[in-house]
């Protein structure tokens, strides 16, 4: 059972500003952004991380960065883990967004968005390659690792959908604010979904058990009636 720890990045300066920031180059966390990455590093530092993978944006390598520190780990960049490509949406302010048509469509039938310009992809684009890009991790890692995926608000949205076993269309209805962690383990025949939009909880529950308290085989099954949780 392979574990994967989806961190969103730290509050950037396009978040303060309101600007739909997508793929613009050189946007940065701010201070708020900057402390929320160095107490989610603190908070993690007793996880044992096979890898960590993040968005080759800056904000996302300076979160990864500093869940990094420390750890004799290199942060491994990958694109398919980037922010969806806005296109003409770039750079421009979110409140001007409100008023474009295909507002409602990115709310209310997001599977069916395509954001314009020659450089927009699809939702349902993006969410195909950050999945198939964790599932590409998972295999290199193998079943039992536990490793980080730093990302974007609309990415992780779009990998819990998928996880969750909900369409995308329903992935508004699901909350990833800056420097959260959602926590999601992956079994050979279905993913459980153990945290989302945490930003505070006790992370002892995600550092493996020793090795010989260990189960041969991780179950795929659901527990009958909920179990007693990871400490029984």
């Amino acid at each position: 059972m392979t574990t994967v720890i989806f961190l969103r990045h730290g509050r950037s300066t396009a978040n303060t500003a309101g600007v739909l920031a997508g793929w613009t180059p050189g946007v940065q966390l701010d201070e708020t952004g900057l402390a929320q990455v160095a107490a989610v590093g603190e908070r993690l530092s007793r996880v044992p991380l096979a890898a960590i993978v993040a968005s080759p944006l800056a904000r996302c390598q300076q979160t990864a960065g500093a869940v990094a520190a420390g750890r004799d780990l290199v942060v491994e960049s990958d694109d398919r883990l980037g922010e969806c490509r806005y296109g003409d949406w770039t750079g421009r302010p979110i409140k001007e967004l409100l008023k474009e048509p295909m507002w409602k469509v990115v709310q209310q039938h997001p599977s069916a968005a395509v954001f314009p310009g020659p450089e927009g992809e699809g939702l349902a684009q993006t969410q195909a390659r950050a999945v198939a890009a964790v599932r590409e991790w998972n295999a290199r890692l193998g079943p039992d690792a536990v490793w980080l995926a730093c990302s974007h608000g609309d990415v992780i949205k779009a990998v819990l959908a998928d996880a969750l076993g909900v369409h995308l269309d329903q992935f508004q209805r699901i909350v990833v604010d800056p420097a959260s962690i959602s926590v999601v383990s992956y079994t050979e025949t279905r993913p459980f979904v153990a945290r989302v939009n945490d930003s505070g909880g006790d992370v002892s529950a995600l550092v493996p058990p020793p090795k010989r308290r260990r189960r041969k085989a991780a179950s795929s099954d659901a527990v009958v009636g909920g179990g007693a949780g990871p400490g029984a």
